[in-house]
């Protein structure tokens, strides 16, 4: 096998022709066994076996250094830059992470997980190349669907005007993570159609030269393309046609679903159940195509990861009442001010990690012109996704701080329908909710959610001398922590829910003073800036103690939830043991 025998790029260059394409067949075999055994992202690596191999046997990394944008291809250039053992050896799959990560090797420049970011970083790395007098080549990977992000305009833009060599790689397997949206897309189009030669050429546009390769799977003539522009003197467009899935029949002919995901079956090509537990994202599906049925008004905005709202079935049935910006948050922020601005109601569905690319447009477009949009943040916790890149636990510190923009934090499949119902029909203010995670909870909720004067906090329970407040998800956790004390000790607390969590209900805290000397706090994000430490710093020097549980400010890297709340005090057992050094049980 010639895979296990690869220790780093130098290896594949003593190759001959045909053990390079052995060495293809040997990659594109591991990398299916291991995505259908252990998850991954699918298609997009399956797509560019050759591709890498070839970039390796012509250029010379790390010292000419490559950047993957998103990272969703880079599974093959790990196997051959000294990581194979991990794509071969079942006890190894977790050794490597996703995504390219300067911890596990040299020849990965950045942590990218994030899409759009390959031609800036490579345009900043080309800048510092030419300053200090170096010649080696700078190569930039990225996909068709990763155009569509505003920063990779800006990237080729700025890469045009350096002048000097920078190596674009446009991997254009005709796909997104769905289909792609977008002007730019039908200018892709004539050039694969026309096999390059369209007088029309976005790229030649901008000043690139040009290169259109039909066969991005072959590997011969991947490596004739690159050895022909290897060492170039200007930035060059590697305009590359590939088939997404490539190898994989199930993934070839539903590109959509193998993108990503988890384990799946060879035979069968399903993924693997986890059972048919009632989540949040087909309560919202369902309520928003009912909703839209209703009012044609009502609008759902997504940015290039359109499954999160519909499957293709659903999308079609929405018709116009949905929009796929392509993968731009961005554009979906300042898009749905817009469209809030002349009269209808949008909803935007984005991941917690993906909303941060639009913070700027969430503040001063929808928020600083004060705009009924509503955004559902979703994998905003601790158990969601759990990649240092891809982390939704920043978000209650930096929306909740954004004048004008009310943020919800639902605990319950009733209280959750209550706000979304409310946020799109209130005509008043941005609105955010943070969309629960984990499986649905259902219980009774008074509903008084029709108007934002009485989003005031709902006291669950009534007790005296401590009392908790758990927000969003950790709701639940602090009703655990509210009856262990009641088991433990004579302390019956106060259970509050805040439902807000960008302003405080300061009626509730000042009603607390008078019977409570500890309040607790309990949120599902990161601990410094957010709802918690707002509390404390209303009671200043009141007297009232304050207790603020959350997770500590990291980027924190395939950790298993349950273990990261531990480290953080986040159990029932310890939290009960801190309150107790305040108010020792009677025994």
């Amino acid at each position: 096998m010639f895979l296990e025998k690869i220790n780093n790029p130098e290896d594949v260059k003593k190759l001959t022709r045909d053990e390079l394409y052995l060495l293809v067949d040997e990659a594109r075999e591991a990398l299916i066994k291991k995505v259908s055994h252990h998850g991954g992202h699918n298609g997009p690596n399956l797509g560019v076996v050759e591709m890498t191999v070839a970039l390796h046997y012509v250029f010379q990394s790390p010292v000419d250094q490559f950047i993957f944008d998103v990272s969703h291809q880079s599974y093959v250039h790990k196997m051959l830059t000294g990581r194979a053992k991990a794509f071969l050896d079942e006890t190894h799959y977790d050794d490597v992470s996703g995504y390219t990560n300067p911890k596990e090797s040299p020849h990965d420049l950045f942590t990218v997980g994030h899409t759009s970011t390959s031609l800036s970083l490579a345009n900043g790395v080309a800048k510092a190349r030419d300053l200090k007098k170096e010649t080696n080549n700078v190569i930039a990977i990225i996909g068709d669907g990763s155009i569509s992000g505003g920063l990779a305009y800006e990237g080729l833009n700025n890469i045009s005007e350096l002048g000097t060599n920078t190596i674009v790689i446009v991997n254009d397997n005709d796909q997104s993570i769905a289909e792609n949206h977008g002007g730019i897309y039908e200018n892709l189009r004539l050039l694969r159609e026309t096999k390059g030669k369209a007088k029309d050429n976005f790229f030649k546009s901008l000043g690139f030269h040009y290169e259109y390769l039909e066969e991005g799977n072959n590997l011969d003539a991947l490596i004739e393309l690159f050895q022909a522009v290897k060492d170039t003197k200007s930035p060059v467009v590697l305009h590359i046609h590939t088939i997404k899935g490539k190898g994989f029949a199930f993934a070839e002919e539903n590109r959509e679903k193998f993108h990503a995901g988890g384990p799946f079956s060879l035979e069968t090509g399903e993924y693997i159940s986890t059972g048919n537990q009632l989540s949040y994202n087909q309560l919202t599906t369902e309520y928003l195509l009912e909703k839209m049925a209703k009012d044609s008004s009502v609008v759902a905005v997504n940015a290039g990861t359109p499954m999160l709202l519909f499957s293709a079935e659903q999308r079609a049935k929405a018709g116009k009442q949905f929009v796929d910006v392509g993968i731009a948050e961005e554009q979906a922020a300042t898009m749905i001010a817009g469209l809030a601005k002349n009269g209808v109601k949008p909803v935007w569905a984005v991941y917690s990690t993906f909303m941060q690319r639009s913070y700027d447009q969430i503040s001063h477009d929808l928020a600083l012109n004060n705009l009924p949009g509503t955004i559902l943040v979703y994998g905003a916790s601790v158990n969601g996704m759990n990649d240092e890149s891809h982390l939704g636990i920043f978000d209650i510190p930096f929306l909740s701080h954004i004048p004008n923009l009310v943020y919800l934090a639902p605990t319950t499949k009733e209280e959750y329908l209550e706000m979304l119902d409310w946020s799109i029909e209130q005509m008043n203010h941005p609105v955010a909710i943070r969309v629960p995670v984990g499986g649905v909870k259902s219980e009774e909720v008074i509903k008084e959610l029709k108007h934002p004067d009485i989003l005031s906090n709902q006291i669950s329970q009534m007790g005296a001398d401590v009392a908790i407040f758990g927000i969003g998800n950790f709701y639940h956790l602090a009703k655990e922590v509210a009856n262990k004390l009641e088991e433990i000790s004579q302390l019956k607390p106060t259970l509050i829910n805040p439902r807000v969590i960008s302003q405080l209900d300061k009626g509730v805290l000042e009603e607390l003073k008078k019977a409570h000397r500890l309040v607790v706090t309990l949120e599902d994000g990161i601990l410094e800036g957010g709802y918690g430490q707002t509390i404390a710093s209303y009671y200043g020097d009141s007297g009232m103690r304050v207790q603020n549980y959350g997770l500590d400010k990291a980027f924190h890297d395939r950790y298993t939830a349950s273990e990261l709340m531990e480290e953080n005090g986040l159990t029932v057992e310890t939290i009960c043991q801190k309150i107790l050094t305040n108010f020792p049980a009677v025994d």
